[in-house]
């Protein structure tokens, strides 16, 4: 193989149908050594510790300026809002999501176990703050049924239908505990956790720690809402039916609710399940009307809100609560409640729980904001993002609210409405406020099956995600088996320690990828400098005496070992293998050499000694993917002979092309096979290696001993001709 002749550099286009550009060029054969004498010189740093600092914490008027705008996004847009073109739009946007917002936060209150109208004061607050700090211009933040369950499962595990409070001493302490001391406490603890759960997103954020959504793959996602969708429903059977059951959290709750309602199936409320099924039904055929009419409705048919003020007239009109036993709201306090500040002695026992809040709450957002910033040509800051959901839960948790996140269902009204910006969502969040201020009693007769009826059919899109299977059945197995354990794992374990048991499992998948490389060896496409497996293309043609070998991971400590048992394998050169049968040759051969007679030394080369050299390095042969050179040069001995034929390979090549970083136990490995294969006479370079690469090796003092940086080579191409020249009888 020769390289092609032509001026360096020089790229001229060919004059054919095809219309090809040719690339040609003559230069010498590069190694590590002559690239950092001649060719390359690092810039001098002349920037020092001191002043780097100093530049960072510098302050300027634009600085300023730039961290405030980073700040408090709305100042980039609201100045330069156009009134005429987006007011109108917003206008119709806002009323359109406040009146899917206030059945959502009557309904999600109830998956959050803590009364009614905590999740108004959660539809209104986090939506009012999210306007100043939030970089999405589309995405509706408020109640959202995952993190509403996850909320209620922390508080009914803290605080469960038993709870009997530590204080309290005598046979009659669980009489004088009511129900509604119960759900206050349960409120105590959904706002506690809510401001850690804002603490944790806001530190975060500052730290930039936006990217820790990337380790929640989509997969892991859809498998953890759609597990969630199946806890949600399961847990509103109960007000469908009407009957009375306990709420049950952690491993297994699924099963053992399920169970409980089972149990309980013969005191269904026959008022109770036609009221429910009846809102089912309609709030099913509006759903699919609005999906199959999207585009001719000005604005989708409000079903939710029908429903509420049609089944709240309906329990008022025929007194179903007093008269038919029929479960509603109960009573909805008029007006806000003061700042208070939460019961922080709760704290120690949430820490976990708040962790998977905010990290599950967060993804769902910013995955949300990302499709819409895509859609209508903008872009939104993750650590913005993570900030932002930070402050309104924080701040927001003052006023009794419980955590909150971006829902989907309300996200895709209030930008298939014509949302522009958060004026939208600002003015949803005031019509919730209209209700908290003034008609909130309204809604006291609304029963809680048409609650659960609004909770389940909004759940229909999570559960559309089983069609994920068949899909990543054909694309990816890995990525199904992250669905299908996750799934399984967040229904049977619960959504804290499902999810935990998820991102542990869809790590252990990394570190099998990395485990399972793709390992082949290189030939080279005749008339080009480029190399391919040989396994896979036919044109790929292997280099007589030279092996290259390709692996598409890092080496280091968790991979080294099975690395340099690929390269032996794939190669099928084993310094081992050699060792012993060069040592029986040379055995066999002193023997030989004791023998007297002529005629019996030649039969001992022909009988015994072959055999020997067979039996020992039979193994060694039958793992060669190529085949050991022929027509040996007559040499003067026939001992190197031998030895010569023993090893299909005089070189060896490491492409590591795609080698990402090496750590101090990948390094010690690759010196170690180096020095085994020059101990049999086989030579080993590197190629590919890219300079940050070169840097850690540089720090782990790789080069030293009989490994040099003359070793390395930028490409293959100059691995090969570099080893073809060292033994010149040998071509391509």
């Amino acid at each position: 193989m020769e390289p092609e002749e032509e001026s360096p550099g020089a790229a001229v286009q060919v004059d054919d149908a095809d219309r090809l550009l040719v690339y040609k060029i003559e230069r010498p054969i590069y190694n590590e050594a002559h690239l950092r004498s001649q060719l390359l010189h690092r810039q001098e740093k002349t920037t020092t510790l001191r002043q780097k600092l100093a530049l960072y914490f510098q302050c300027s008027s634009e600085r300023a300026k730039a961290a405030v705008l980073s700040f408090l996004p709305i100042l980039t847009w609201l100045p330069k809002y156009p009134v005429r073109e987006y007011l109108f739009q917003d206008v119709v946007s806002g009323l359109s999501t406040g009146v899917v917002q206030l059945p959502q936060g009557l309904a999600y209150a109830m998956l959050a176990a803590v009364p009614p109208v905590y999740g108004l004061y959660s539809s209104f607050y986090p939506v009012l703050l999210y306007t100043f700090f939030g970089t999405s211009r589309h995405i509706s933040i408020g109640t959202f049924a995952v993190i509403s369950l996850m909320i209620g499962s922390v508080a009914v595990r803290e605080v469960p239908d038993s709870y009997v409070p530590p204080s309290s001493n005598g046979s009659n302490a669980s009489a004088n505990f009511s129900v509604a001391d119960r759900d206050a406490m349960r409120v105590q603890v959904a706002v506690v956790l809510t401001t850690l759960v804002g603490i944790i997103q806001i530190i975060l954020g500052l730290l930039r720690f936006g990217f820790v959504a990337i380790y929640l793959t989509e997969p892991l996602v859809r498998g953890f809402t759609t597990a969630a969708a199946v806890h949600v429903v399961v847990s509103q059977l109960k007000y469908l039916l009407g009957v009375k059951t306990k709420r049950f959290s952690g491993p297994l709750s699924v099963v053992f609710s399920i169970m409980a309602v089972l149990r309980h199936i013969t005191s269904t409320n026959i008022t109770t399940l036609i009221l429910g099924l009846t809102c089912l039904v309609f709030l099913f055929v509006i759903k699919h009307l609005n999906e199959r009419f999207k585009k001719k409705l000005p604005i989708p048919i409000p079903g939710e809100i029908i429903v509420v003020i049609v089944s709240t007239g309906v329990s008022y009109g025929m007194t179903l609560a007093a008269d038919y036993k029929v479960d509603v709201v109960g009573e909805i306090p008029t007006g806000l409640l003061p700042p208070v500040v939460p019961d922080f002695s709760l704290l120690p026992t949430l820490v976990t729980d708040s962790f998977a809040i905010a990290i599950v709450g967060f993804s769902m957002g910013i995955s949300l904001a990302k499709i819409f910033a895509l859609k209508h040509n903008y872009s939104v800051d993750s650590n913005q993002e993570l900030i932002a959901l930070g402050l309104c839960n924080f701040i927001s948790s003052f006023f009794q609210t419980f955590t909150i996140t971006c829902s989907m269902s309300r996200s895709l009204v209030q930008e298939s409405t014509g949302g522009k910006t958060q004026i939208a969502g600002l003015l949803g969040s005031l019509l919730v406020l209209l209700v908290i201020v003034a008609i909130g009693f309204v809604f006291e007769p609304l029963p809680q099956t048409a609650l659960a009826a609004i909770i389940m059919v909004n759940l229909l899109g999570m559960f559309k995600q089983f069609r994920d299977i068949p899909t990543l059945w054909r694309t990816s197995k890995i990525e199904l088996a992250i669905w299908l354990v996750t799934f399984v794992a967040s229904v049977l374990l619960g959504l804290d320690y499902g999810l935990l048991s998820a991102i542990a499992f869809a790590l252990l998948t990394v570190i099998y990828r990395t485990q399972s490389p793709k390992n082949a060896v290189l030939g080279h496409v005749s008339g080009t400098g480029l190399y391919y497996d040989v396994d896979e293309y036919k044109e790929a043609v292997e280099c007589e005496g030279i092996k290259i070998f390709h692996s598409n991971s890092s080496i280091y400590f968790a991979n080294s070992d099975l690395y340099v048992s690929a390269l032996k394998e794939k190669t099928g050169v084993n310094p081992e293998h050699i060792q012993v049968a060069r040592k029986a040759v040379k055995k066999q051969m002193a023997n030989n050499s004791l023998m007297c007679s002529p005629k019996r030394k030649a039969e001992d080369k022909d009988r015994g000694v072959q055999q020997e050299v067979m039996s020992y390095n039979k193994a060694s042969r039958d793992q060669t993917n190529g085949r050991l050179r022929e027509g040996h040069k007559e040499t003067d001995s026939e001992e190197v002979a031998f030895l010569q034929s023993l090893c299909s390979a005089h070189s060896i090549i490491l492409d590591w092309t795609h080698t990402g970083f090496i750590d101090s136990v990948g390094a010690k490995a690759i010196k170690q096979v180096i020095k085994e294969y020059a101990a049999v006479n086989v030579q080993v370079v590197i190629a590919g290696c890219n300079r940050s690469l070169l840097s850690e090796l540089d720090q782990l003092q790789f080069f030293n001993g009989i490994i040099s940086p003359e070793m390395v080579f930028p490409t293959i191409h100059d691995a090969v001709l570099h080893c073809q020249q060292s033994q010149p009888d040998v071509t391509c």
